[in-house]
């Protein structure tokens, strides 16, 4: 659904956007017994997109993404705070989902999972492998090159891989 506003959105508030989002969605998903993974407020070309991506261990259907779309348009009206015209999207966020949490580390363990850090670690910045953990700020990763331990403050993403 487009959200018509006066355009005064100032360059570098994206992020702010999101995580007011993200706040506003915290309580609606979590009522729904559903996780919210992430949340993102873009410009694409024209036009901006708040999109907030939402998991279940049962999986994410149908009638989940409009309630929480439902509930979550009617506090960002409440609110008013965004200043674009936006489109909001609700919707899983697919099988190779982010991984955003410490406690996602935990629970997707022994999963396939790329990684992108800021910094090279140890001359790489790009890892593939199964996700055995995190220990002590350090996210192990084991590869057929070996285990590599990645500092969690030094990814930039995370996300679930499927190779084929």
């Amino acid at each position: 659904m487009q959200k018509k506003k006066p355009s005064r959105h100032k360059k570098g508030d994206s992020r702010k956007v999101a995580e007011l989002a993200a706040a506003a969605a915290e309580p609606i998903t979590e009522g729904m017994g559903l996780e919210l993974v992430d949340v993102e407020f873009v410009k694409e070309g024209a036009y901006w997109y708040l999109r907030v991506y939402i998991d279940h261990p049962a999986g994410v259907n149908h009638s989940h993404c409009e309630e929480v779309s439902h509930q979550l348009e009617t506090v960002l009206d409440q609110e008013d705070w965004i200043q674009h015209a936006y489109f909001l999207e609700v919707s899983s966020p697919g099988a190779e989902r982010p991984l955003k949490k410490k406690s996602d580390y935990q629970r997707f363990q022994g999963r396939q999972i790329k990684i992108v850090t800021y910094a090279p670690v140890d001359g790489v910045k790009e890892f593939y492998g199964v996700l055995r953990g995190l220990e002590n700020e350090q996210v192990i990763l084991e590869s057929a090159k070996g285990t590599a331990s990645i500092p969690f403050n030094q990814i930039a993403s995370a996300r679930l891989w499927i190779s084929f």
